[in-house]
């Protein structure tokens, strides 16, 4: 049996991460990506990190090395039946923020200066109030926190999620309006036609027009989500 859950998260903080950089401003897409979501859910951690209680402190609060591990830690997801949706926006508004830095080489490099010469940056967040919406596919009932924390400064936002009614499968061309990533959903479903969202590590797509398996509701009737997503990678 499979259970679908419509989740929506609404920021009680600012949101930042750096989808693209242009020049000095770091500007933050509004679009969620379905791997920060599982780390923000707390499924990697609950799942992966189990054998040891110094193993899994040393993941939560010390990270020796800036290498990703999306495979390692999302597979074991595949295997439980677990899936992820990217998030896309319901209502949102952008806030722009200035910071200043000063040039700190005689700290980093042990070099002599004369000069303190300060520089700059804007960062384009994710404005407080702001609400996305994903789902949560699982082969069993799945209880997902109320509170989670997203992007570069942990930024709080609440949980809101709701059980789908029994969900029914069939095949077909039909169209899903919400981000995918590619990865999850190439291997089960012919893509006909979409719209890129440049963000790393993985691309994602959205207005997507698909010919294959999907899952719907009767008393859903517009939504249609696809068949059998997982998590698949390539070097990122």
């Amino acid at each position: 049996m499979t259970f679908v859950y419509r989740c929506q998260l609404e920021l009680h903080d600012s949101l930042y991460f750096a989808t693209r950089e242009i020049g000095r401003l770091y500007e933050t897409e509004p679009v969620l990506h379905n791997y920060a979501l599982c780390y923000a859910l707390g499924l990697v951690d609950s799942e992966v990190h189990h054998t040891s209680v110094l193993e899994e402190h040393s993941y939560r609060y010390f990270c020796p090395e800036q290498v990703p591990k999306y495979e390692e830690h999302l597979t074991p997801l595949n295997q439980q039946g677990i899936y992820i949706t990217p998030a896309r926006s319901l209502s949102h508004a952008a806030i722009l923020n200035t910071w200043k830095y000063a040039n700190n080489n005689y700290h980093v490099e042990m070099e002599k200066t004369q000069k303190n010469i300060p520089s700059f940056g804007r960062a384009k967040e994710i404005a407080p109030e702001s609400r996305f919406e994903f789902f949560a596919i699982s082969q069993k009932p799945l209880k997902l926190p109320r509170w989670i924390r997203l992007g570069k400064w942990a930024s709080k936002a609440e949980l809101i999620v709701e059980e789908l009614p029994k969900a029914k499968q069939s095949e077909g061309r039909f169209t899903f309006p919400y981000p995918l990533n590619p990865l999850d959903v190439m291997f089960t479903n012919r893509v006909i036609s979409y719209d890129v969202v440049n963000m790393p590590p993985v691309s994602l797509i959205r207005n997507v027009q698909l010919q294959g398996q999907y899952y719907y509701f009767d008393s859903l009737k517009d939504l249609k989500i696809p068949a059998q997503m997982q998590y698949r990678f390539r070097d990122v």
